[in-house]
């Protein structure tokens, strides 16, 4: 008797359209075809065929890469948006600073006590500087 052997995890399995192909890989290498194939026939009679051919692969190399490499269920366009977003357009170092409450009310209750003093001296001053001082009437005691 034949057993055919399952996968237990089917999350991993891709739909094949046409030759043993997902639609993903399909789409990327007909890309690859329709951008390295004209170039290859347009460099061939002025650089060479091998030199043509180089520079076919090098130009479809990046729609195989997009059509085959996949990582933790992620494509690598998802992968390179990920990557770039984390490397440059997002903040680098994020510290974390905390906010101490009791320092501010420290430092209110400093800068109070420090500008009563120097209302205080103020005051002191003027009433050096007052001809009048002599006449004032003493405050009353309650």
């Amino acid at each position: 008797m034949a057993y055919v052997p399952v996968p237990k995890d089917l999350s991993k399995i891709k739909t094949k359209v046409a030759l043993n192909l997902t639609k993903r890989q399909l789409i990327c290498f007909s890309l690859a075809g329709i951008c390295g194939i004209p170039i290859y026939f347009f460099t061939k009679t002025g650089l060479g065929t091998d030199v043509a051919a180089t520079l076919m692969v090098i130009v479809m190399l990046p729609f195989f890469f997009l059509a085959m490499y996949e990582k933790d269920g992620f494509p690598a366009e998802k992968l390179l948006y990920h990557i770039i977003r984390q490397r440059f357009l997002r903040p680098g170092i994020r510290v974390y600073r905390s906010t101490d409450l009791y320092e501010r009310v420290m430092e209110q209750d400093r800068l109070e006590k420090e500008g009563a003093k120097l209302e205080k001296k103020a005051k002191k001053a003027r009433e050096k500087r007052n001809p009048f001082r002599f006449f004032k009437k003493p405050a009353r005691k309650k």
